[in-house]
């Protein structure tokens, strides 16, 4: 099975690669077009800001490439972001795969949220064999709103997405390469889709 993480300038991909490596996969990281096309299962992760990383897909003509990948896509972090319509971070257009908005979290308290928080309503293929309220580490200022997409929501400040899904996309706020059992086992369903 080739899994190509898409290498696109951002932080966590090589904690992403190493995770992966835990479980038996050896990854490929690039931003190819054609190397990202004919891979099996596609990992979309990130750590950074969002203008910045949509002008370096751009830039590379990724931007048309991850909208008709047919393969499983698995965003995580600012990949679920940047698969949104939008994102209040420096005002950024996303790949509208999922139509909803990014907003920054109103900090009533401490932003970015950073540590671990449960999974609640959990409806997807990754959540196979994790329980209700598990829990996974979150990093971010900025939140996805509740939407028709949710498969799994979180709650800090105000409820938000933790897990998104469309027909082969997939995303999760949450990093699942920093989050122990429960994030390996959710890289672990991805793997099997």
């Amino acid at each position: 099975m080739d899994v190509v993480i898409i290498d696109y300038n951002a932080g966590n991909v090589r904690s992403v690669s190493y995770a992966l490596q835990r479980l038996g996969v050896d990854p490929i990281l690039s931003a190819e077009a054609e190397v990202i096309r004919k891979a099996d299962k596609v990992i979309f992760p990130g750590v950074g800001e969002a203008s910045t990383a949509m002008r370096f897909l751009e830039e590379r003509n990724l931007k048309e490439v991850i909208k008709e990948l047919q393969q499983p896509v698995f965003g995580v972090c600012l990949g679920l972001q940047l698969l949104c319509t939008h994102s209040e971070e420096n005002d950024t257009e996303g790949l509208d795969i999922f139509d909803v908005r990014v907003k920054r979290f109103e900090p009533k308290l401490k932003v970015p949220q950073m540590g671990w928080n449960s999974l609640k309503s959990m409806n997807s293929p990754l959540f196979d064999g994790i329980d209700e309220n598990s829990h996974v580490y979150f990093v971010h200022s900025y939140y996805a709103e509740l939407s028709d997409y949710t498969v799994a929501r979180s709650d800090y400040i105000n409820p938000f997405s933790a897990a998104l899904q469309k027909d082969n996309f997939y995303a999760l706020q949450a990093h699942p390469e920093k989050s122990g059992k429960v994030g390996e086992r959710i890289l672990e369903n991805f793997l099997k889709l």
